[in-house]
């Protein structure tokens, strides 16, 4: 017997921001999907269901590149009393928070075993699709070492358990052993850390980790298995060193010199910049209240230098891709992280690509996510559009793109042509009402 036949959704009349590039500005367009799939896009559409998106912007469902799902609290004593599996539980809700942001996918950067990526498939958890590192591999001594100045040992962020291998290497064959293990645990992406961290208790942030022996296996390994390898890495020796074996993507890049910036630009590698972490981490009344003082001053120390090797690296044309840190960031604020990268020199446009095509690119997901275009997943947000008056050519379906305080603007989130999240902005005049229209709207 043959199932009832697949209903056709239209999003009509909202300003559509396709994603495919990072110039072009939102253009009127209705929006058609069905199943789980967008198959139409253009002007007088029709649909079983009617979503009104005047007054919207319809945006791909965004991508952030860079989160830890299990990283709910930096308080090292709070995490060393709370029970083992709270951290399961806080993580769907942090996965949650994330999918309400507008976030329909993530790259997890360490933390997330292969479980929750099951338990968002299959439906257990609402969440963003997940792409998982599981373990980032550091050497003794460095980013992933829980050892502390006390000389105890306390897992920093992320301990092993079945599932969640400890992630200290060290030499040539000890890490391709460990990549073996994390790609038979399920990993998507290999995380590796080249330099010291600002969070991390024993290690410095201006000091490479792994020689070129090391980062050659390491790259070997994961190539073989279809596996491309972010690297952790703020400062240029670092840098320039995971440059050199082929890593596909730099995350932070806090510290970029020209050589680098030449380096990143001529192999096509991406950058995730992460400016929301190092805002984070000097907030005062956010997590900052728990660091170190230490920590704390390598957290300056950093800062002071992050936007202006983020300026070299748009100038020359480094390929930018949206990560947030959230863990470190506050989960479900993912979005504060565009209005960070237009403050830093990206057009608005350029940074909605960055969230959306760019980043699809960015962990191979183009050909199904990133984009509003038929035959793409029908992961799409809708946003209160708030351009100021005057600013938009609204007679003639154009406008100027206004990232502003843009996670205050969501009134709905559709995964999968599913709707996952409904804000109480929906139901206000002038925003998203569905309804059914069984004259079909034209």
């Amino acid at each position: 017997m043959s199932g009832a036949p697949t209903r056709r959704l239209l999003l009509a009349g909202g300003l559509v921001c396709e994603g495919t590039s990072g110039t072009a500005e939102p253009a009127r367009a209705d929006v058609v999907t069905e199943g789980d799939r967008i198959i139409e896009v253009g002007i007088g559409l029709d649909g079983d269901e009617v979503i009104d998106c005047a007054g919207q912007l319809v945006l791909p469902g965004l991508i952030d590149c860079h989160v830890h799902l299990f990283l709910t609290s930096l308080d090292l004593a709070a995490q060393v009393r709370a029970p083992f599996g709270l951290a399961f539980y806080e993580a769907a809700r942090n996965a949650a928070l994330t999918l309400a942001a507008g976030v329909t996918t993530v790259r997890d950067a360490g933390g997330a075993d292969a479980g929750i990526r099951v338990a968002q498939e299959r439906g257990l958890i609402a969440g963003p699709r997940i792409q998982t590192a599981i373990s980032i591999l550091s050497p003794t001594g460095g980013h992933a070492d829980g050892s502390q100045p006390s000389g105890c040992s306390v897992p920093f962020l992320f301990g092993p358990f079945p599932g969640r291998p400890a992630g200290v290497v060290d030499g040539p064959e000890e890490i391709r052993k460990k990549v073996r293990e994390l790609i038979r645990e399920g990993a998507d992406v290999i995380k590796v850390a080249v330099t010291g961290g600002v969070l991390s208790p024993r290690d410095d942030p201006f000091h490479a980790h792994f020689r070129d022996d090391e980062l050659t296996v390491l790259l070997a390994e994961a190539t073989a298995a279809g596996r491309p390898v972010m690297a952790h890495a703020h400062t240029p020796a670092g840098i320039k060193a995971a440059l050199r074996a082929g890593v596909r993507s730099i995350e932070h890049g806090t510290v970029l010199d020209p050589e680098a910036v030449d380096l990143m630009a001529k192999k096509g590698t991406w950058l995730v910049p992460t400016l929301s972490a190092g805002h984070a981490v000097l907030d005062p009344d956010g997590i900052g209240a728990s660091l170190s003082a230490e920590q704390l001053g390598q957290g300056r120390r950093l800062a002071a230098e992050h936007l202006a090797s983020l300026k070299l690296a748009i100038d020359a044309g480094v390929p930018i891709a949206m990560g947030t840190d959230a863990g470190v960031a506050p989960h479900g604020d993912n979005l504060h992280e565009l209005e960070l990268l237009v403050d830093a020199g990206l057009t608005p446009a350029r940074a909605l690509h960055a969230a959306t095509g760019a980043a699809a690119k960015l962990l191979g997901l183009y050909d199904e996510l990133g984009t509003i275009q038929p035959g793409k997943r029908a992961d799409l947000v809708l946003v209160r559009d708030h351009t100021p008056a005057g600013g938009a050519d609204h007679a003639n379906g154009v406008g100027p793109l206004d990232l502003t305080n843009l996670r205050a603007r969501v009134t709905t989130v559709l995964q999968g042509g599913r709707r996952v999240h409904t804000s109480a902005l929906a139901a206000q005049p002038g925003n998203a009402v569905a309804h059914p229209d069984t004259h079909a709207h034209r």
